[in-house]
């Protein structure tokens, strides 16, 4: 509206109506239809994923992750402080302590490199996020998992249809790798339904406990396959499942998967070389992907030099009537968990906080209107 530019705006593939009237039309609209159950196909086939189960949202698919790990008061949990807030409330709902680890010094990961100094003898699980679709060193996570006999979880929120390349040389699609993760499709991320999620589970001692959690804490699902004669309440568990209207929705998205990814992606590449002439200047800092990394184009960033310049540049582009926006602020320094940290610095942390900058990024972002945010941004550091 107004010739205004938007943060987000959520692309529609046209038949997501079509496939919602068809689930409406068969008369089962509740969790674990057959659009659900598409879903699920989907992933398993295109990712090989060993079970995959929709969520209402990727928070409850993180809230499932820490039940099925068996997290108590008293644990300790490792993650990043650079992350939403979900991450780490599912693992404190159940009594964990959350040890935050610092970001690298050139993208806002977890380093993993210091994960190892902060486990102790109650240390049960690292929670790693990719952040923007990137991956972390899993090679490294997963080495000091094993050697320490702790679970990984995957907050995969951002990084659909992202892969990472072990040091072997094989690929593996984010999600993959740990014992469990964590997708959104929140109207944000690349793939859309709205609020939705999905619990990836790649060890198989979890599978059954989690089909259980995720229906309420019974054998339902089993009961269904006919593999019981009747169901019960025989764990706990939640009503984590969604809507088979929302999976619905959500597979007319997956049809168009590389679509999609394919024009996130060519924008993403057009801000990049549009915007490269102000990192070799110094006036700015491009995303920087590392070689075990592809990129997925869930967001583009750029990290300003102080959060003065950043609050002048989102107030410059805002008379332009661009919508840019700043991302996470650390956890640590959150006003639930201040008292709660540790005190230990985590200046990389703190400095994405201050500087780092969302452009808009969505499927419809026409060429010209990305040439006319980069331009925006030269023109603001170069006047």
């Amino acid at each position: 509206m107004n010739n205004s530019i938007g943060f987000n705006k959520p692309y529609l593939t046209g038949k997501e109506t079509l496939y919602i009237k068809d689930a409406v039309a068969s008369g089962k609209i509740s969790g674990n239809g057959k659009y659900t159950q598409l879903c699920h196909k989907f992933f398993q086939e295109k990712y090989g994923f060993l079970k995959c189960l929709l969520t209402s949202s990727c928070t409850d698919a993180l809230e499932m992750s820490a039940i099925l790990i068996n997290i108590k008061q008293g644990d300790e949990v490792i993650m990043p402080s650079y992350t939403f807030v979900s991450t780490a409330n599912a693992f404190v709902l159940r009594g964990a302590k959350i040890v935050f680890a610092d970001s690298m010094s050139n993208n806002p990961n977890m380093d993993a490199e210091t994960i190892e100094s902060l486990i102790t003898q109650k240390t049960k699980a690292i929670v790693v996020v990719h952040y923007a679709g990137m991956a972390c060193d899993m090679d490294c996570v997963m080495e000091i998992a094993e050697k320490h006999n702790l679970f990984v979880i995957e907050d995969a929120a951002q990084a659909i249809d992202s892969f990472y390349t072990s040091k072997n040389g094989t690929k593996k699609p984010l999600g993959s790798i740990g014992h469990l993760a964590a997708f959104s499709f929140h109207e944000t991320k690349n793939i859309i339904s709205g609020e939705g999620g999905m619990l990836v589970v790649n060890d198989s001692q979890f599978i059954t406990r989690s089909e259980i959690i995720w229906e309420k804490g019974t054998n339902r699902s089993a009961f269904f396959r006919g593999e019981v004669d009747k169901y019960g309440w025989v764990d706990i568990g939640s009503s984590f499942l969604p809507s088979d209207i929302i999976a619905a929705f959500l597979f007319a998205q997956l049809e168009c998967l590389d679509k999609i990814q394919t024009k996130r992606k060519q924008i993403w590449q057009q801000y990049y070389d549009e915007l490269l002439p102000l990192e070799n200047q110094g006036f700015i800092k491009l995303p920087q992907l590392p070689n075990y990394a592809s990129n997925n184009a869930h967001m583009f960033y750029v990290q300003c030099n102080t959060v003065e310049e950043r609050t002048a540049l989102i107030e410059h582009l805002k008379q332009q009537k661009i919508n840019a926006v700043f991302h996470y602020l650390s956890l640590h320094k959150s006003p639930y968990y201040i008292d709660k940290h540790d005190q230990r610095d985590l200046i990389h942390s703190d400095i994405y906080s201050d500087t780092l900058i969302r452009l808009p990024m969505y499927y419809e972002l026409e060429v010209q209107n990305v040439s006319k945010i980069a331009k925006s941004v030269l023109s603001h550091f170069n006047k």
